[in-house]
């Protein structure tokens, strides 16, 4: 494990990560470029890798786009849009395979830094604007994207949990953006916020594969139209403790199986040396099929169809959710509550504790047979500045202690109960 380091340096404004290896059969690269969430530029973010994806000045037609990669030897391109701590982050992607496997009469990497730096920084333009026929489609897209989660249930109270628990911060903003924001979006006023992501956003470029630090660098000085602002880093922020009381919120729709949800913050952040301990927590708690939640919600009590818990520690709150009756809400809320308790209380046997070492072992070890999760693993430590190996974090989980894991519980607050129930009941 880590017996390679990534190597890191810069052109112009764009940090760069690259990690020299013969492992791979192709390349793999990552471009995140990531700004603060904000209400006003959350949506005309994350619609504008929907419409760079569609066109660019050499290949305005989505169809040439799609030709352009067969021709690289069916070279994958693709994007995320997400969330990080209180950073909006768009992801690129591309999969490349490495010249030395196929009979290439130009380099495939100089050929996705060109295709890649096109899209991003040089799309298909009219009268100076976005296409509109491609922002009028890729709107309705990304509003059917929203729709989707609506309709997804468990995802949506999922997501209203956030909502509701970050109310007054910019957490709470969906990365996708608000549906009520898409409307008045046009080629103009999106390509003048994509203008204003491409100059300011933090921007952070990801190589894995059998070349080097100063070809990526040269790399980019030729393919990437960058303006020559300065560097722009991320920031974080303390993590916000709970309120002086639990919130509790219920919303009704058409459901015949209700959805509890809970929020809970802590002061550990990812940066933070109890992290550790806290993926211990979360992984005893309801990470994993062995956990508390699971064998105790839904095994034993057949309180819940589901039952388990997720911990962001790069926002800092852990987040508990099941599908329930909707008549066993107060049961399945004591139980879980017990659940918590229990882990504060230090009540961990050594098995939970040897399963769940077992099972983050094994998500460590693991990064080492995809090269996107090297560089995933990374980035989380660009973006937090705390720089913690894989190794190191291995480490630090196997010589968790039960009473270091009652430790770190005690930091974990309940914050907001939320609870969605058919429109029917009482």
């Amino acid at each position: 494990m880590n017996k390679t380091a990534f190597q890191h340096g810069n052109a112009g404004r764009m940090r760069i990560h690259v990690l020299p290896s013969k492992r791979f059969k192709t390349f793999a690269i990552s471009l995140y470029a990531g700004i603060p969430l904000a209400e006003e530029t959350v949506t005309g973010t994350a619609l504008t890798p929907f419409v760079l994806r569609r066109g660019t000045a050499s290949c305005p037609e989505t169809r040439q786009i799609r030709e352009q990669l067969e021709q690289m030897y069916g070279a994958g391109f693709g994007f995320d849009v997400y969330k990080r701590g209180n950073y909006q982050i768009v992801q690129f992607r591309m999969d490349t395979i490495n010249d030395s496997f196929v009979k290439s009469q130009e380099s495939l990497l100089e050929s996705s830094f060109a295709f890649l730096g096109e899209v991003v920084t040089r799309p298909v333009l009219e009268e100076g604007r976005f296409r509109g026929s491609y922002v009028q489609a890729e709107k309705e897209n990304v509003r059917k994207k929203m729709e989707a989660i609506v309709n997804d249930k468990i995802r949506y109270a999922s997501e209203r949990c956030i909502e509701e628990m970050c109310r007054n911060e910019p957490y709470r903003l969906h990365p996708l953006g608000q549906r009520k924001d898409l409307e008045g979006i046009t080629p103009q006023s999106l390509y003048d916020a994509y203008r204003q992501w491409l100059d300011h956003a933090s921007l952070d470029l990801y190589v894995v594969g059998d070349t080097s630090l100063e070809e990526v660098e040269k790399l980019i000085g030729k393919h990437f139209d960058l303006s020559a602002a300065a560097e722009a880093s991320y920031k974080q922020e303390k993590s916000v403790r709970k309120a002086d009381e639990v919130r509790t919120v219920v919303e009704k729709m058409e459901v015949s199986q209700g959805k509890l949800n809970m929020g809970l913050r802590t002061s550990v952040t990812y940066a933070d040396d109890q992290y550790a301990a806290a993926l211990m927590y979360n992984g005893i708690l309801g990470g994993y099929p062995h956990s508390k939640l699971f064998m105790n919600v839904r095994e034993k009590a057949s309180l819940a169809y589901y039952a388990s818990s997720r911990y962001d520690g790069h926002k800092g709150i852990g987040t508990i959710q099941s599908g329930i009756e909707i008549q066993n809400y107060e049961k399945a809320l004591e139980i879980i509550k017990m659940q918590l308790e229990d882990m504060r209380a230090g009540k961990i046997t050594e098995l939970e504790m040897s399963q769940t070492k077992a099972m983050i072992r094994n998500l460590l070890l693991e990064i080492d047979d995809s090269a996107f999760e090297m560089i995933a693993y990374d980035f989380n430590r660009q973006f937090s500045g705390k720089d913690r190996s894989r190794a190191e974090l291995l480490q630090q989980v196997e010589a968790i202690r039960i009473e270091d894991v009652k430790a770190a519980a005690e930091t974990f607050e309940l914050d907001t109960i939320y609870f969605l129930k058919g429109q029917k009941e009482e």
